[in-house]
């Protein structure tokens, strides 16, 4: 189990830096006595909720006290009820489904953003030419390109 929540937690750290995003992960020790604490972990807040309270508890009252005019609090639930709630406290809420859809396409948007450097990294390497030069030939090729569309008539 820990090794399980250390992935999400690592996949949850990769995401945040994705979006550019504060994070906080809160986990229900409700029924683990003393297992109560908050600490930083991957760059994020984890936080385990104490024995008498639960993680919606915890989250709306955060909600609550984040949310203004210059925040925007956003809870992953599937929780429709947990829903409702941070929704009437003005929060905004993502099913996991959803979150777990824009992990992914922020992953394939880094990847594809690393992959364009890297294809510019070596034909600028291995480019006979310097930047200057190739800003001419790229403009010169959207001119020849433009020049040969066909028009619409």
């Amino acid at each position: 189990m820990e090794d399980a929540r250390d992935q999400l937690l690592a996949e949850l750290s990769e995401y945040k830096k994705y979006r550019d995003i504060n994070m906080i992960v809160v986990f229900d020790a409700m029924y683990v006595p003393g297992n109560s604490k908050s600490f930083r972990k991957f760059d994020m807040e984890i936080v385990w909720t104490s024995k008498d309270q639960t993680a919606d508890s915890y989250i709306e009252a955060l909600a609550r006290r984040r949310q203004d005019r210059f925040t925007q609090v956003i809870v992953a639930t599937s929780d429709q009820a947990e829903q409702w709630t941070i929704f009437s406290g003005g929060a905004l809420r993502i099913p996991a489904r959803e979150l777990l859809a824009d992990m992914k396409r922020a992953k394939q948007e880094v990847d594809l953003e690393a992959r364009k450097l890297t294809d510019q990294s070596q034909v600028i390497r291995h480019s006979p030419w310097n930047p200057k030069q190739l800003l001419a030939l790229e403009k010169l090729r959207n001119q020849l390109t433009d020049d040969h569309k066909p028009s619409s008539s």
